[in-house]
């Protein structure tokens, strides 16, 4: 459906205003482009027109895209496989240990899932298989699973206890509801039982069962269900169900798969139950019924269980959480009792329980650590530390020093599924350090010693025909500060060649997200060389609404606090142009999802800023769509955005910084949107609707406004790697022509 009155000689699609309006709380609005979201032939003709207009006018990068693409194939080692992971299956024969890993093939653009059978001891460190070991086992060939589909990926795989079944899930249309599958692999074959509309996930409930979550129509995950193999999916059996839409459920199993914990979440609070996995039919015994604003998650230990929580013991109150330990009875917070209190600045974000030790993850002074604490060592910590280096145990990262780098980091501990490993392990990077594995050593008494760290696996990077061999040290990385406007202190990781003239002509990107309390880590990328080559500045801006600097500064960019989200951001743009890093001229914007709202609204806000935005998949029209407690999300969003439903003050704070209701008649930098037609969570319709407003009010050329949509794809964009790599190659070679135009 076009709009013939107002169509321009360019060719760019021109959407119809119809006359649709909302009212509430008195205050009436016209939605001229909501027919966008109907179900109608004319909504995909629009779609597809957007995406003719986006190949006219880009046509001209497609030897630049075809460049960016054989940049990331050249410096990848396309045929490769992962770190594998020791695995202990207990069976009537004893126990039977493999290694499991997956493999990359050159020229396919999915995994396949193997494993080897080894006698390999728990002191052994993990081989390298040979390119085709003639004793590998075949698990799952995700290409053998895609074909014939457009889109593939897969949710849940994991193998039953004494290993003979795997079950897995997959979705072959990117809107995140899956199928579940079985197969048994002792013969090869599948079984017949399938289960459809699973959600993310599923746990083993012994050998013949699967515990797994259905969604409703809104996409929420709200029962836990049973299937006992061989039954049909309708005769599963519901074991609870989530009738209070704010909640999420999820089922996942302790290490030594005794024990199913059942976790209910809203943004603001949490119930955990315990489901005996020998009996996973009978009703969950939950740890601490839900109370508003406290959150907590359950680890399970051999004798007593792990909680991260935020609650207040005494009279201390966790903000940044703390760890208490607590009988399996536990029914009450009087049963708990603090290990590791609450430590000001340090952010703990969980626990992972073996025999031996304890792995505690933290965040502080921005940056991801990991703390190992022998299990007999265990003393109550003194209260209110004034450092992160009085928490109890061994910093994973002091002892990753001499294989570290100088600069922003990130180490993070990786959970392994046995209950006694005589190592720890680890992966390290940071923006210009390819991602590292590693093992430490621990003592018997499950300490963290001085042996050598053991390097299983550097991401390789291979040298290029151009650019030569790659070498961190030609890059220079660091952290800078910019002042928002409260005053605020706000961090910006920076990376770039170490000859980029520092002069404020240098192309930059900023990058940007700022919400539910996700930290933009500082991680290595292939992709990104192909900018930081071509001599572009590339920046991360941690801004509040994240979690880089612990709970308060998510809370102080959600809800009623959400602009602080904006202005920060706005904030690390002018400070690199003051540090001399870069001009608004030069300078693209980048934020994908609820980082595309911030895109969105940095746009209304600061136009003269960049030079371009990139809105990836972006949540634009948010007030629109938290309106509707019909559509996927929308209740469970309350908690982060406020209810404007029932609160006019939440329903005017809303409406004043929605990138889709504040569109201005001024110039916009060039702006790019992109989406996928089947995406849950943020709808096709918001950036369609902002593109369509953007282009008739606008005071832009047609061409400086574009939307491409993904017409077999969700939420996060096209599958396959090989695919992955021409949709980046897509965005980066428009970001290239903005800053050289």
């Amino acid at each position: 459906m076009f709009d013939s009155a107002d169509t321009r000689p360019s060719g760019a699609p021109r959407a119809a205003r119809l006359p649709r309006e909302r009212t509430h709380h008195g205050r009436t609005v016209l939605d001229p482009y909501e027919w966008l979201r109907d179900d109608d032939p004319a909504v995909t003709a629009y779609l597809r027109a957007e995406n003719d207009w986006f190949d006219a006018c880009t046509a001209d990068q497609e030897e630049l895209r075809r460049s960016i693409v054989a940049d990331i194939a050249a410096r990848t080692q396309q045929t490769d496989l992962s770190v594998p992971v020791r695995v202990v299956h207990e069976t009537d024969r004893g126990p039977v240990v493999y290694w499991y890993y997956r493999r990359f093939v050159e020229g396919d653009s999915y995994p396949v899932h193997v494993r080897l059978r080894t006698d390999a001891g728990p002191d052994e460190l993990p081989p390298r298989p040979a390119d085709a070991p003639d004793a590998e086992e075949v698990l799952l060939d995700l290409n053998e699973r895609a074909e014939g589909h457009d889109f593939y990926q897969v949710g849940l795989l994991d193998t039953s206890p004494d290993g003979t079944l795997l079950a897995w899930s997959e979705d072959t249309t990117g809107d995140e509801r899956f199928t579940v599958r079985f197969r048994d692999l002792t013969t090869g074959d599948d079984l017949s039982d399938t289960l459809p509309e699973a959600a993310w996930g599923g746990v083993w409930a012994g050998d013949d069962a699967l515990v797994y979550t259905r969604c409703d129509e809104a996409w929420r995950p709200f029962q836990v269900v049973v299937h006992e193999l061989g039954t049909p999916a309708e005769d599963d059996r519901v074991v609870l169900t989530e009738s209070d839409e704010k909640y999420w459920l999820s089922a996942d199993a302790s290490r030594d798969r005794r024990w199913v914990v059942v976790t209910s979440a809203s943004k603001d609070s949490t119930e955990c139950a315990l489901l005996s996995a020998d009996d996973p039919y009978a009703t969950p015994q939950v740890v601490l019924p839900r109370t508003p604003g406290v959150e907590y998650e359950v680890e399970v230990g051999q004798d007593r269980l792990w909680i991260t929580h935020n609650a207040t013991l005494g009279e201390e109150r966790a903000i940044d959480f703390a760890v208490a330990a607590a009988p399996f009875t536990a029914r009450t917070l009087a049963d708990w009792t603090p290990v590791v209190r609450p430590c000001p600045g340090v952010r703990i974000l969980g626990v992972d329980a073996y025999a031996t030790h304890q792995v505690i993850h933290v965040r502080h002074d921005g940056a991801l650590d990991a703390y190992v604490v022998p299990t007999g060592a265990w003393q109550v910590q003194a209260a209110e530390p004034a450092r992160a280096d009085l928490l109890p145990g061994r910093s994973i990262a002091a002892t990753l020093a001499g294989v570290g780098a100088e600069g922003p980091a990130t180490v993070q501990a990786l959970p392994l599924p046995e209950l006694r490993p005589h190592r720890v392990r680890a992966v390290f990077t940071s923006l210009v350090d390819p991602q590292t594995v590693v093992e430490c050593d621990l003592s018997p008494a499950g300490a963290l010693t001085d042996a050598q760290v053991h390097v299983l696996r550097r991401t390789p990077v291979l040298d290029h025909p151009e650019h030569g061999p790659y070498r961190p040290e030609d890059y220079q990385q660091s952290r800078l500060w910019a002042t928002a406007d409260d005053g605020t202190q706000v961090p910006i990781s920076v990376v770039h060649r170490r000859d980029v003239p520092l002069d404020g002509t240098a192309p930059a990107l900023l990058y940007g997200y700022g919400a539910y309390e996700i930290s933009i880590d500082p991680e290595f990328s292939i992709s990104r060389l192909s900018l930081l080559d071509r001599g572009f500045v590339v920046a991360l801006a941690h801004v509040r609404g994240g979690g880089e600097l612990g709970r308060t500064w998510y809370d102080d960019g959600r809800l009623l606090h959400k602009a602080n989200t904006f202005t920060d951001f706005v904030a690390c743009a002018r400070e690199l142009v003051a540090a001399h890093y870069t001009c608004p001229e030069r300078m693209v914007a980048e934020g994908g999802s609820a980082g595309g709202l911030l895109m969105g609204a940095v746009a209304n806000l600061a136009p003269d800023a960049f030079a371009g935005i990139l809105a990836e998949v972006p949540f634009v029209d948010p007030l629109t769509t938290i309106l509707k407690p019909e559509l996927p999300l929308t209740v469970t969003e309350w908690e982060e955005w406020g209810d404007p439903l029932t609160d006019p003050t939440v329903y005017d704070y809303l409406a004043g910084y929605s990138p889709y209701e504040n569109v201005a008649a001024q110039h916009y930098p060039k702006i790019l949107a992109t989406s996928g037609l089947h995406d849950t969570r943020v709808a096709y319709v918001e950036p369609a609707k902002w593109v369509a407003a953007l282009r008739h009010t606008a005071r832009n050329d047609d061409a400086d406004i574009l939307l491409r949509v993904e017409m077999e794809a969700g939420h996060g964009g096209v599958s396959g790697r090989y695919e992955g790599w021409a949709e980046r190659a897509r965005e980066l070679a428009w970001v290239i022509t903005v800053v050289d135009a």
